[in-house]
């Protein structure tokens, strides 16, 4: 599940209350869509993280430790330019949107006053990161021009606007009776008729004041009788309830047949729809929930990310090891014709005086077999030239036959290797472990550009 704005407002309350009049320390960008501003309160040194992933984008408070690039991104070294030390002096939320600002008051280039607001979109595959003074963009994480977007683009110096809003009403601030109403004109099921007719939640949210109402039911919306109307109505007014005392944070794990509960969905409520089939988890903060609920799958798909330019490299010579071993598999099939080059030396050195300077081919008898053998010659020499011509090449290629099984030995073992390398790369633990596996492909001559990653980090 995407992160909806009702949730995001209760996530945005708390982390209003936990990081009043905080200061940035330090800001790191592990990942090309993540940012992580450590920061410091009176109390505490809270760790913030902004994602701006399509699969999990999301704003919480975070515990847990990141593997930063030795090089920071462009993007992070603007937000240090612009951010650190700056104070916390508002975090405001875009009401029925899913966009949160933290407005900081920062000290610029000549030493005045400013305040830089850091936009957090959440928006699916359209989320995003923009920092923002005084109406004017600074610059985006994701910077959107006018080949991708003719309604909105993100560029340094533009005015910052909002995204388009759907037209339709909040589920915060709609009268319960009005959504059902507006739901009940829609020939669709009753949970996907009240879908689209509010905005600021995701299914889930409409799902559960139907099942609350009338359990699993295929009626249509439009069928609804008087009482079905006031029974969704009244769940819609618990719900909305649960969410103005804060809710309880829970999110919903689902059994799966190799015996992992696998997590589908998390809201601010204890949902009822799942049944007694679901693992139920609460949690005590809104931020404690996003963490655990995608911790698994952004730790995979951060280290994925990593992995991805070593393991390229690791498969581009993997792949021109199996080419060049197929190269010497042809030329290995090639000098077993090795006798017939000494052959032909011997029936030149046989039959000189039917050779002349000039030829270029002659007929001679094979006395091994009393067959006629045409054999091609270089008109430059004479015929006994020729001759040791055809030896040489033969004793090249009786060479060359001895050292490409040696090579063709080497070659199977470089392949396996290779081979065995993008596996460990694929199954990496972290960063570390890819460390290692750059630097042992270095020692063995594979990688000739590691200067970068072999320079330690200064404490």
């Amino acid at each position: 599940m995407a992160l909806d704005a009702a949730a995001l407002a209760l996530c945005a309350k708390e982390l209003s209350a936990a990081l009043a009049d905080a200061r940035i320390d330090k800001i790191f960008e592990p990942t090309r869509d993540e940012v992580v501003l450590n920061l410091r309160t009176r109390t505490d040194n809270p760790r913030l993280f902004l994602s701006a992933r399509s699969g999990s984008a999301r704003v919480c408070l975070t515990k847990e430790s990141f593997e930063n690039p030795l090089t920071p991104p462009g993007f992070c070294m603007l937000l240090r330019k612009h951010l650190t030390g700056g104070r916390l002096i508002e975090l405001r939320r875009e009401p029925g949107d899913r966009i949160v600002y933290f407005d900081f008051r920062c000290t610029n280039e000549m030493g005045d006053l400013v305040t830089n607001t850091l936009a957090v979109e959440l928006m699916g595959r359209y989320s995003n990161l923009v920092l923002v003074q005084g109406g004017r963009i600074i610059d985006a994480l994701k910077r959107v021009d006018f080949d991708d977007s003719e309604v909105r683009q993100l560029l340094p110096g533009l005015a910052y606007t909002l995204p388009p809003k759907p037209a339709r009403p909040d589920f915060l601030v709609t009268s319960a009776a009005a959504m059902v109403a507006a739901a009940c004109e829609k020939d669709l099921p009753v949970a996907q008729a009240l879908g689209k007719t509010v905005a600021g939640v995701g299914p889930v949210v409409v799902r559960e004041a139907v099942c609350r109402a009338l359990g699993e039911t295929p009626a249509l919306a439009c069928d609804l009788t008087v009482g079905e109307k006031a029974k969704i109505a009244a769940a819609i007014d618990e719900l909305k309830a649960e969410h103005a005392n804060g809710g309880t944070p829970t999110a919903v794990r689902l059994p799966q047949p190799d015996g992992v509960a696998k997590p589908v969905e998390f809201s601010f409520f204890v949902p009822q729809q799942y049944g007694s089939a679901a693992l139920l988890t609460q949690y005590p903060s809104y931020s404690e929930l996003l963490e655990d609920y995608y911790a698994t799958k952004d730790r995979a798909e951060r280290l994925r990310q990593k992995s991805r330019e070593l393991y390229k490299a690791v498969h581009n010579m993997h792949d021109r090891a199996v080419r060049k071993q197929a190269a010497r598999r042809e030329e290995l099939a090639q000098s077993s014709k090795a006798d017939t080059l000494r052959l032909h030396g011997e029936l030149l050195q046989a039959n000189l005086w039917a050779v002349h300077k000039g030829d270029r081919q002659v007929t001679v008898q094979n006395y091994y077999t009393g067959e006629d053998v045409t054999i091609k010659l270089d008109p430059r020499f004479g015929p006994n030239e020729n001759a040791q011509k055809y030896f040489r090449d033969y004793k090249k290629k009786q060479t060359a036959h001895a050292m490409l099984q040696k090579l063709l030995v080497e070659g199977e073992a470089e392949i396996e290797y290779l081979a065995t390398v993008m596996y460990e790369v694929e199954s990496a633990p972290g960063e570390a472990a890819l460390n290692e596996i750059r630097a042992e492909l270095k020692s063995q001559g594979y990688l000739k550009y590691y200067k970068q990653r072999d320079r330690k980090q200064k404490p």
